[in-house]
């Protein structure tokens, strides 16, 4: 399966390295097969800067990679992206097709104002919870909670949330061996339950 994360200026570090992590370290350990490709996407091929000033070269533009069967949109500093027609359109084009569109953190901004006939509940970082309520009102934002499912649509709460989210969507793609042997490569505890 093909796991495109979108990135762009000032997105979290940890939004898009931990969903990174998780794909690409449950594909290394298992031992069937190569269950997932992980690749990040921008607008353009140019350098992203991160938060923190972490430059980071996408593999892909968002004209010129591979279909995807899971779409992942890092939250950060979305006050730029969220005004870029042609980014919208795109993330409300490949939400059209993927099997599963997530986003974490303030990536539910984006996925919000991207596809504006989603509707039910959503999250995002606790302290971003009340902008998202005031700006989407067709919402109901949960707050803490570590991620949440809507069908094809998961929103998972701040930074290492994402991970949760994503060690899920292993769990939901492949198998929970696989996904709790990933925790456990990675070092880390993982919320299996979303409530937690």
């Amino acid at each position: 399966m093909n796991i495109g994360i979108y990135i762009y200026p000032q997105a979290e570090v940890l939004d898009f390295s931990g969903p990174f992590e998780v794909f690409s370290t449950a594909s290394r350990i298992c031992t069937t097969a190569e269950p997932f490709k992980t690749f990040l996407i921008s607008e353009n091929l140019a350098p992203v800067t991160a938060r923190g000033g972490l430059n980071v070269l996408p593999h892909f533009s968002i004209e010129n990679h591979p279909t995807l069967d899971v779409l992942i949109i890092s939250g950060g500093v979305y006050t730029e992206e969220i005004n870029k027609l042609q980014v919208l359109q795109w993330i409300e084009l490949q939400s059209s097709m993927t099997q599963i569109t997530a986003s974490v953190c303030t990536g539910a901004f984006l996925l919000a104002a991207a596809c504006p006939n989603l509707t039910g509940q959503v999250t995002t970082h606790w302290e971003d919870a009340e902008d998202l309520q005031l700006k989407f009102k067709h919402f109901e934002v949960m707050r803490d909670v570590r991620w949440i499912e809507q069908g094809k649509f998961i929103t998972s709460g701040g930074i290492s949330a994402g991970i949760d989210m994503c060690l899920h969507l292993v769990e939901r793609l492949y198998s929970t061996g696989l996904a709790n042997k990933t925790a456990r490569q990675m070092e880390y505890n993982w919320h299996t339950n979303c409530n937690e």
